[in-house]
């Protein structure tokens, strides 16, 4: 159950970066990297953590057919990344836009497993 949170968790951290780069580009900002900047990124690389251990944990339990122990070291790279990335205004925006929805595809895929009858979840 706390796997499927953790999953939720980084799904709106996904959106919320989304949203917090286009609100830098619009009010043209530049952000306090060790008031703003660091706070956050360390607060989601924990969750990240969490979430991957305990993602890893699932995939050696339950032997899912689709989903490997890659995709979980991607999604936290990809994540480490982009949370960073949202707070500045100059990240390319295509880049940073397929990264997230990457991360969302996976993070989604997951989750649906998650929540399709695993009682050990």
């Amino acid at each position: 159950m706390q796997l499927i949170i953790l999953t939720k968790q980084l799904l709106h951290e996904c959106d919320a970066s989304l949203d917090r780069f286009y609100k830098q580009r619009e009010l043209d900002a530049s952000p306090d990297f060790y008031n703003e900047v660091k706070p956050h990124a360390d607060e989601v690389q924990t969750l990240l953590m969490d979430w991957k251990e305990q993602s890893l944990w699932w995939i050696n339990e339950m032997k899912p057919k689709y989903i490997h122990p890659v995709q979980i070291d991607n999604v936290v790279d990809a994540m480490n990344q982009f949370v960073v990335q949202s707070f500045y205004k100059e990240t390319s925006k295509k880049r940073f836009t397929q990264s997230i929805q990457s991360v969302h595809y996976t993070l989604s895929f997951f989750l649906r497993h998650l929540e399709e009858g695993d009682e050990h979840v």
